[in-house]
């Protein structure tokens, strides 16, 4: 079996056994393969992402719709609750993020596993296990799988989508990849639903190429999977946001606004490990963390004609294809960066990379030892980078997790318990960690009170404005100043209580 897996890394073409007791052994041996990078996914999630770590501020907004903790925070136009549907089974139970992030990082591999399985009809599982290998150990993969932030799904439903519309392309027998196609694409648009507007535009686009008599039952599961999981976001731009187009044009504004801003230096800059960089004028401290990006284009062009001179282009030109239009948006039309965004594009752009790095090791194993543990050397020197950049990250969260307890605590001995709002800087994640509702004064991207309301509460409940380095806004200057904890790289956050919140003793 080990030769004809190398076999089967080198060749990229990969012929399936046909008889039934050939076809058992080909499954097992195929997950023998797949397995082990979906387990090893979950594993290093589970040491390093996932112990001590708390929510971040786009995770509590999410959570907040459906935990007992805390009232819902303020749900932005942008925003779609794909995410809090699937995290709603855990957080409605318990309020412990450690059950959240085991949560998630095991939903996360069995999803892993479960594309890449879809996929091995169409390329070998070697090959298949080097690209889920490679996507699964870049850092934003692994610190995502298990935060409650839409995009890794997404990615999810675009690999999925892309290999059930090849094998749909490919065999008409194939009875379960046309409702695999409108699953995975209603879950990518039930995530993010304008990242699944580009994924079903560029698959609708490939379906041209597509036999006569397949095409509309293509372009069909496709229209449907984008009504079953954009209907809820199109439903709740009617009831709550005054219309579709007021919500789009709303969510263009908190995103900067579309236009010609392209961000490949950003995105650049933000693979050392920060997760949003807006604006993104910091230097460019660590180039090893970026080396890998910069040698994509390249990788993925000796994926294509590798695929090309085994007869295999269309499996290996579509994934590409479509990983580089739902990265467009996020290089070219917006003006900043955050590595999240680019998920779909690695998922499907992995395979790519794969197919040429197994012709790679596999001709380099034909003429040198020497030149094989070379390569094998670089790959495992970009996983050590990522893993470094992971185990950063999430140290980072658990110190965020102990300010925000200590926050929280502070808050309640000087008064503010529930019923309780809290508003301003970083008031959305104290708010959920005290018990509280956040509420932001009308002038920003979460604004969803004004300042008189804010103040008409604050004579019936304890209220608290939470400000960092700043004079407070004018309507809460005469309230009482006590100063917080610092946030980790944020000191200097004082809270302006209100009269109605009374220190425990008075």
């Amino acid at each position: 079996m080990a030769r004809d897996s190398v076999q089967a890394m080198a060749d990229p073409s990969g012929a399936r056994p046909k008889s039934t007791a050939a076809g058992r052994r080909g499954r097992r041996a195929d997950l023998a393969w797949l397995a082990p990078v979906a387990a090893a996914y979950a594993l290093v999630q589970l040491l390093l992402a996932v112990p001590g770590t708390g929510l971040g501020w786009d995770e509590t907004v999410y959570v907040s719709q459906v935990s007992r903790q805390a009232p819902a925070a303020f749900f932005s136009a942008p925003r779609a609750r794909g995410i809090t549907y699937l995290v709603a089974p855990v957080a409605a139970l318990t309020p412990s993020p450690t059950a959240l992030r085991v949560f998630l990082a095991l939903l996360s591999a069995a999803a892993l596993l479960l594309c890449l399985w879809v996929w091995r009809r169409l390329l070998p599982a070697p090959v298949l296990a080097l690209a889920g290998g490679l996507f699964a150990g870049l850092w934003v993969t692994l610190l995502y799988g298990s935060q409650a932030m839409p995009n890794l799904w997404v990615a999810f439903g675009a690999l999925l989508a892309v290999g059930c519309f090849l094998r749909t392309a490919r065999d008409h027998r194939d009875r379960l990849a046309p409702a695999g196609l409108t699953a995975a694409v209603a879950l990518a648009a039930l995530m993010r639903p304008m990242d699944a507007a580009w994924l079903v535009l560029a698959l609708a686009c490939a379906a041209i190429a597509v036999p006569a008599r397949r095409r509309p039952l293509m372009l069909a599961a496709l229209a449907a999977g984008a009504v079953l999981g954009g209907m809820e976001w199109v439903v709740e731009a009617e009831l709550r946001y005054g219309g579709l187009l007021t919500r789009l044009h709303r969510a263009g504004e908190i995103q900067g606004g579309l236009g010609w801003n392209p961000a490949f230096a950003d995105q650049l800059r933000a693979l050392d490990g920060r997760t949003l960089c807006r604006p993104c004028d910091g230097p460019w401290s660590r180039p090893v963390t970026g080396l890998w990006w910069l040698a994509l284009p390249p990788l993925i062009a000796g994926g294509l004609i590798t695929a090309h001179r085994a007869g295999r282009l269309r499996v290996i030109l579509v994934p590409t294809a479509v990983g580089l239009s739902l990265a467009a948006p996020y290089l070219l039309l917006i003006g900043y960066a955050a590595p999240r965004f680019l998920l779909p594009a690695y998922a499907l752009l992995s395979l790519p990379v794969a197919v040429f790095l197994a012709r790679l090791v596999m001709a380099a194993r034909a003429r040198s030892r020497a030149l094989t543990a070379l390569c094998l050397a670089a790959v495992g020197f970009h996983l050590a980078v990522q893993l470094a950049i992971t185990a950063a990250a999430a140290e980072r969260s658990r110190a965020t997790r102990t300010a925000f307890t200590q926050i929280a605590a502070e808050l309640r001995r000087q008064g503010i318990r529930p019923p309780c709002v809290i508003s301003g800087s970083e008031g959305v994640r104290a708010a959920f960690s005290a018990g509280c509702a956040s509420r932001q004064v009308h002038g920003g991207h979460d604004g969803s009170i004004t300042a008189e309301e804010l103040v008409a509460l604050a004579r019936t409940r304890p209220v608290a404005v939470l400000v960092q380095g700043e004079r407070p806004p004018p309507w809460a200057r005469g309230w009482r100043p006590h100063p917080l904890p610092d946030l980790p790289g944020a000191p200097g956050y004082r809270a302006y209580l209100s009269p109605s919140a009374r220190p425990a003793g008075r």
